[in-house]
């Protein structure tokens, strides 16, 4: 377990907001950032990773998409190729799925 930067997992400003509101609870990337049990903070609230796993982008659902503060998966997609010039979906393309909440 370790102290991780919060900008190290959640890229931008509007990211991390959305975790400290409560509106994202999980975030995809192209590579592992964090291992369960890492801790990061925002704005003085302290957020532990509870669980990272690889994943195909075919299985990312609308509940996913949700939990990382999209309408569904197709608003999700959108925001995707919107967040990263030249992004493709492809459904077999890896990615790691990183979940965190708030700790008490």
């Amino acid at each position: 377990m370790a102290r991780i930067d919060a900008a190290d997992l959640l890229p931008n400003d509007r990211v991390r907001q959305m975790a400290l509101d409560g509106e994202m609870t999980q975030i995809h990337r192209g590579n592992a950032h964090a291992d369960p049990g890492d801790t990061f903070e925002i704005d003085g609230t302290t957020f532990e990773v509870t669980d990272v796993d690889e994943r195909t982008l075919g299985d990312v659902t609308d509940e996913d998409a949700r939990a990382e503060g999209s309408e569904d998966l197709e608003a999700y997609r959108e925001r995707m190729q919107r967040a990263h010039d030249g992004f493709e979906w492809n459904e077999d393309a890896t990615a790691v799925r990183h979940r965190f909440e708030p700790r008490e």
